[in-house]
């Protein structure tokens, strides 16, 4: 029988109560299980982490490594940057001969593409990290203010983020249910839509609104 031990880790406190997070990696690691994986097949242990990526001491995630090499299983991540966004932690990774691993959303890749890819995403993340450097000096040196909001900015603001609270908790008792049933944002935006419920601005639904909503009441 094929075993696995299933890690997932978001990196908010507020990801982890809405399960807005888990919820896409939960459904990405039974599709790898329902289409990919050899049968029959059975999750020895889960593991769900509230850490950053970037962060290489993760007890949670030492406890699912220790598991799956106690039980000869394989390790199942839905991403690989929910394992690390970090390229060398993950090389380290890969060199032990004594774990499995496999990403459910590259069913096919071993170690090797694995490896490659990580090395792809950090890079492809430093240039990210460069360029917006970049644009903000471009701006300052332009004359361009980056922070600091006018007194009747900041209070309008804070006025828009009460009324946006207050709508929230007025919908508490529809929304979290729907959470709690693990609904997707684009069903929990078709099922607020069917209710003849709009936006703040009058307007339909759609995954994004509901996800800023969904905050708002975690």
């Amino acid at each position: 029988m094929k075993r696995y031990v299933t890690y997932k880790r978001v990196s908010t406190k507020e990801q982890g109560k809405s399960g807005l997070g888990l919820s896409a990696q939960e459904r990405d690691i039974k599709l790898f299980l329902d289409n990919y994986s050899e049968e029959p097949w059975e999750i020895v242990g889960d593991f769900v982490e509230v850490e950053t990526g970037t962060n290489a001491d993760r007890p949670i995630l030492k406890e699912a490594i220790a598991l799956a090499k106690k039980h000869k299983a394989t390790l199942l991540v839905a991403k690989l940057d929910r394992l690390s966004r970090k390229v060398s932690f993950i090389s380290t990774l890969m060199d032990d001969k004594a774990l499995k691993l496999t990403v459910a959303s590259m069913p096919t890749a071993d170690k090797f593409s694995l490896h490659i890819y990580a090395a792809l995403a950090e890079q492809e993340r430093d240039f990210i990290s460069i360029r917006t450097k970049g644009a903000l000096a471009e701006a300052k040196a332009r004359g361009v203010k980056l922070g600091g909001l006018r007194d009747k900015t900041m209070k309008r603001n804070i006025a828009l983020k009460k009324n946006a609270q207050d709508r929230a908790e007025k919908l508490r008792n529809l929304v979290e249910p729907m959470v709690k049933d693990d609904m997707s944002l684009r069903d929990m935006a078709k099922a607020l839509n069917e209710a003849g419920i709009v936006t703040a601005r009058g307007g339909a639904w759609g995954a994004v609104q509901v996800s800023r909503l969904v905050s708002r009441l975690a």
